[in-house]
């Protein structure tokens, strides 16, 4: 089992690395990934061809899909789902607002503290970007078959809920009857 382990947390490592599931800055392209513009024209990627505008960083993607799941949140409701420091969001919700992909809100409950929520525009980009995320993941399982991705798909979910479990920190998920109906 200690071989395993050792396998599996290598391949653990290897995937969070993947640029398919978290799109890197590169040399050359524009400083800002919330910036609303786009990279240099160089033509059509392999990976990407349909995916040419600035593509949002992991934070940026994790904090909008966070508050697209659960609906507005503070900055420190955000801290403690993703278990960082209240400055670190403080810092990736403020590319998000400078952006305009998210604004502050009051509470909707009559709380005392502002909420964030996703704007139009960062419904739009964050849509965009599932889209870029999912065609490309599609092209690396495309010699899977249907049988294997299913495979995939439940055992990965079965991980996740587990690490959510253990930390008791649960992501907001579609009922599974309603994600399976959605198929």
């Amino acid at each position: 089992m200690d071989r395993r382990l050792e396998r599996l947390e290598r391949e653990l490592m290897l995937v969070a690395r993947c640029s398919v599931l978290t799109p890197r800055e590169r040399k050359g392209q524009a400083t800002d990934p919330q910036a609303p513009t786009t990279q240099p024209d160089t033509g059509p990627s392999p990976r990407t061809e349909s995916c040419t505008s600035i593509r949002l960083d992991r934070s940026g993607y994790l904090l909008l899909s966070r508050l697209d799941a659960e609906g507005a949140m503070t900055i420190g409701q955000l801290a403690d789902a993703f278990q960082l420091d209240v400055s670190t969001v403080n810092r990736q919700t403020g590319a998000l607002l400078r952006a305009g992909l998210a604004e502050r809100i009051p509470d909707p409950e009559g709380g005392l503290a502002r909420k964030l929520r996703v704007t139009p525009q960062g419904a739009d980009r964050m849509a965009a970007e599932r889209t870029c995320r999912q065609t490309d993941l599609s092209r690396l399982l495309e010699k899977w078959t249907p049988e294997d991705v299913a495979r995939f798909e439940d055992v990965l979910t079965r991980f996740n809920r587990e690490v959510e479990r253990q930390e008791g920190r649960a992501w907001p998920r579609e009922t599974d009857e309603a994600a399976r109906t959605a198929e």
